[in-house]
């Protein structure tokens, strides 16, 4: 079926480490079946384990791979790798449970040996219940108040304890609840810093414009007055300048008022 299967060199190759770590576990497994100690069963399936770590990372990268030529083959190439790839899941799922039921034999195993003690020594059960059949009633009373106040003592230390953590947790809870409040006023005064520095450089800005705009009158004003004062020494300098006649208050009494005032006179007299 291999052989008759299309593929990449690196398909071919990423195939062919997966045949080797499949027979390689199933070797193992067939060992293994045959190992009585333990120890070493633990260490085969540990072997074994990382070997089926081993073929999912290369079944992913098969199918990694195909995925990567699916393009480029034709749909039965593709079919065909698909199986293949289902093929080997398929084989490496059975492994996986094989190894399960190993693991669960070996813990069984483990806790028998756990039960009967090691070295073929008596069990600690029995041991037990020896001691206390060689008791009298009142060693067993004893005995038992002995263990429940070593209970209760243990108790209360648990109870101390707690009682600890929970104070300790409030004295940690009372600063920390104050500076989340001193830390929500640094904020709010922060907001309020921010805010009024917005409004001063709002207030900074018209200021300035007013002022620019009071220069510019204050500017306005002086030519104007430089222009009357220069008007006036013109006048006075030259009375007869036609060119500041007609200016109120700085032209001379119009010749025909005078003119008017002549022919009265001659008309009384």
């Amino acid at each position: 079926m291999a052989t008759a299967l299309q593929m990449s060199p690196q398909l071919e190759q990423i195939h062919g480490e997966l045949k080797d770590n499949f027979r390689a576990l199933s070797n193992g497994f067939q060992r293994l079946d045959k190992i009585k100690d333990s120890n070493r069963q633990s260490k085969q399936l540990e072997e074994l384990t990382g070997k089926m770590r081993e073929c999912k990372r290369l079944i992913k990268e098969f199918d990694r791979e195909t995925k990567d030529e699916e393009s480029k083959n034709p749909p039965e190439v593709n079919k065909q790798l698909n199986d293949e790839k289902q093929s080997m899941i398929k084989e490496l799922n059975s492994y996986v449970a094989l190894r399960k039921t190993f693991m669960n034999s070996l813990g069984n195993k483990r806790v028998e040996l756990f039960d009967m003690g090691a070295g073929g020594s008596e069990p600690i059960a029995e041991e037990n219940v020896q001691m206390a059949s060689a008791m009298s009633n009142q060693e067993l009373i004893d005995a038992g108040m002995k263990t429940m106040d070593e209970t209760d003592q243990v108790i209360e230390r648990s109870k101390k304890v707690v009682e600890q953590t929970i104070e300790v947790g409030t004295q940690t809870a009372v600063p920390l609840k104050g500076q989340t409040e001193q830390m929500g006023r640094i904020v709010n005064e922060l907001d309020t810093i921010q805010f009024s520095i917005k409004k001063a450089s709002q207030l900074v800005k018209e200021i300035g414009r007013q002022v620019a705009t009071d220069k510019c009158i204050m500017l306005f004003l002086f030519l104007i007055v430089c222009g009357v004062i220069a008007i006036i020494v013109v006048k006075i300098v030259n009375p007869n300048n036609k060119d500041i006649r007609d200016i109120p208050g700085l032209a001379p009494p119009a010749p025909s008022r005078r003119l008017l005032y002549l022919r009265n006179t001659e008309h009384f007299a």
